[in-house]
This record gives structure tokens, C-alpha cells and sequence, in this order.
């Protein structure tokens, strides 16, 4: 194999294959770039979102502990399985490359899933906050 300045060929082609893998996809960056508008946000918190990912809560009528890890598991790069035992595919884009590319399916389950843990639905910077903190992820 030829090395190219100090990379065998099959290294460079990994190497690139990894760095596109985990790039941001274009539906990705226009949702974001349309929930900042909405937010007013000039830039969104990998960190909040994490703690936004992580945060438990109490649900108020059933008196259960909540978080997106109940379903989706501490781990966003690995499957995860609804309260019904339904296979959730990983919430992370870097494992599930088919994550946060839809806007209509982004918002549907942000409504379903914020209504289930939060009680409400989320606001503009949270989600982003959120999509952001997915991003990050390798």
C-alpha cells in the first residue's frame, strides 16, 4: 500500500469516512439555524443539552421518575426501548445517521417525547440545545 505523508491509503480512506460519518448533515444545520430565529438565540449549549438529556423528573399525576433516558438509556449511541419494550433505534446521529434529518419527524417526536418527560411542550432553545448536544457526540 501507498503511504501519502505518513498515512497508508486504507487509513486516509477511514479517516475520512469517520470525519463524514460524524459531520453535521444540512438538515441538521437548517433546523438549528431556524430554531435560533425562533429562540432568538445566537447559538446553542452542547452542555444544556446534555443536562436536558440527563434531567430526571417527577411526573406530577403518576408520580414516576421521567427522563430521556428512561427510554432512550444513558447512552445515546446505543438502542434504546420504550416503556411498551419497543427497540428504539440510537438517538445519536453519529450511531443512527437517519436521526434529525426529517424537520416533520424532528418536531412530531420533540412534542411526543417533551410532553412524556417535561409535561410541556419544548421550547425553541431547548430543542436546540438538544440537537447541539446530539452533534457532539463522537
Amino acid at each position: 500500500m501507498k503511504i501519502v505523508k505518513g498515512l497508508t491509503a486504507l487509513s486516509a480512506l477511514f479517516l475520512a469516512t469517520s470525519v463524514y460519518a460524524a459531520a453535521p448533515n444540512a438538515s441538521m444545520n437548517t433546523m438549528l439555524d431556524g430554531l435560533k430565529k425562533e429562540a432568538g438565540a445566537a447559538a446553542f449549549s452542547a452542555e444544556e443539552g446534555r443536562k436536558l438529556y440527563n434531567a430526571r423528573r417527577i411526573h406530577s399525576q403518576k408520580k414516576e421518575e421521567r427522563s430521556c433516558t428512561t427510554c432512550h438509556t444513558a447512552n445515546p449511541g446505543t438502542p434504546g426501548k420504550t416503556t411498551a419494550g419497543k427497540v428504539i433505534e440510537p438517538i445519536s446521529p453519529v450511531a443512527n445517521q437517519q436521526r434529525f434529518t426529517d424537520p416533520k419527524k424532528v418536531e412530531k417526536w420533540f412534542k411526543r417525547n417533551c410532553e412524556w418527560v417535561l409535561e410541556r411542550e419544548c421550547t425553541a432553545k431547548e430543542k436546540g440545545d438538544f440537537i447541539t448536544y446530539m452533534m457532539s457526540l463522537k
